[in-house]
């Protein structure tokens, strides 16, 4: 392992993603750091699109992006922010939101869901699979065409996909592809990479941790609503992309998902990062390795949409 030279110059600024006491936290004071975000610069310009728009779709506040005027259908994702299921908003992926429109030229509806600890495991869960039956549902209300739509997620929103993405298969929605990045699926937290990169490499093992007990609390941890790696039948999920960063807690459980998903025969490429550090597809103010992978991420997308046409 080497870490990238601009991972090397972040983690000056920021050894650590919360840098505090995570067991002493209030929900007050929770919901105090929501309102915070001190790099809303290094998420990148917010590029001018014709329509964006806040609805509700299954009783959760979205933000739908269209990339060209008029009312014909296009493909969609329907895309899950990170932030361990605790922290993160559609404002604050705004930028990250009007991007994947414009490379895809696919509407996004990207999905504020309820937070944890108020909310607790299935709730994020639940938001999830309610929009993207929502979008199937009702595709003229977001100019989609219900033949091509996919879903994305980073982190704790890898996890809402990779959940979203299996249930729309057991309820017969179909979906195209589910792009997954840096996912959260599992909650054991004890693979190799937890123990190599769990200190100092911005999101910290202790982190996870916190994040995965205010999220699951007291649930099943092989609950495949939770820890999608353990669904017992991974056979007939959406074609699917995986991106993983090297220097990341979370890099041997996205690799087994991807591994996973192959060997019950879903057509899935998985990229790693070499260097990278958990998130840094959201930051490409810190990294060129995020405009990297959004253009790989962009291309997947596409093609995975066009095919479904």
């Amino acid at each position: 392992m080497a870490l990238h030279p601009q991972a090397e110059a972040y983690l000056k600024l920021f050894p650590s993603d919360l840098g505090m006491d995570l067991a002493s936290l209030t929900r007050e004071q929770i919901a105090k750091m929501r309102s915070l975000d001190g790099m809303v610069e290094q998420r990148g310009p917010r590029v001018d699109l014709p329509v964006v728009r806040d609805e509700t779709a299954a009783g959760v506040p979205v933000r739908i992006y269209r990339p060209e005027p008029g009312e014909h259908p296009l493909p969609a994702l329907v895309y899950f922010h990170g932030g361990g299921w605790v922290f993160g908003s559609v404002e604050r992926n705004d930028a990250l939101g009007r991007d994947l429109a414009h490379r895809t030229g696919a509407v996004v509806v990207s999905v504020d869901y309820r937070l944890a600890p108020e909310h607790p495991f299935p709730a994020a869960a639940e938001d999830a699979f309610g929009v993207l039956r929502d979008v199937h549902a009702r595709p003229a209300f977001y100019g989609a065409d219900a033949r091509r739509v996919a879903v994305v997620g980073d982190s704790a929103g890898g996890n809402l996909a990779a959940v979203a993405a299996w249930l729309a298969r057991d309820a017969g929605l179909r979906l195209a592809h589910q792009a997954l990045i840096c996912p959260v699926v599992d909650v054991a937290a004890d693979t190799p990479s937890y123990r190599t990169y769990g200190k100092g490499f911005g999101l910290d093992a202790a982190e996870m941790r916190w994040f995965i007990e205010q999220y699951a609390g007291g649930a099943d941890p092989r609950d495949p609503r939770l820890a999608p790696i353990h669904l017992p039948d991974k056979s007939g999920l959406a074609p699917a992309t995986v991106i993983t960063a090297e220097c990341d807690p979370l890099c041997d459980e996205g690799a087994a998902y991807a591994r996973a998903l192959a060997e019950a025969g879903v057509a899935v490429e998985h990229r790693c990062f070499e260097g990278a550090l958990h998130g840094f597809l959201g930051l490409p103010g810190f990294f060129d390795q995020a405009l990297e992978g959004r253009d790989f991420l962009a291309a997947r997308i596409r093609r995975a949409l066009g095919a479904a046409s």
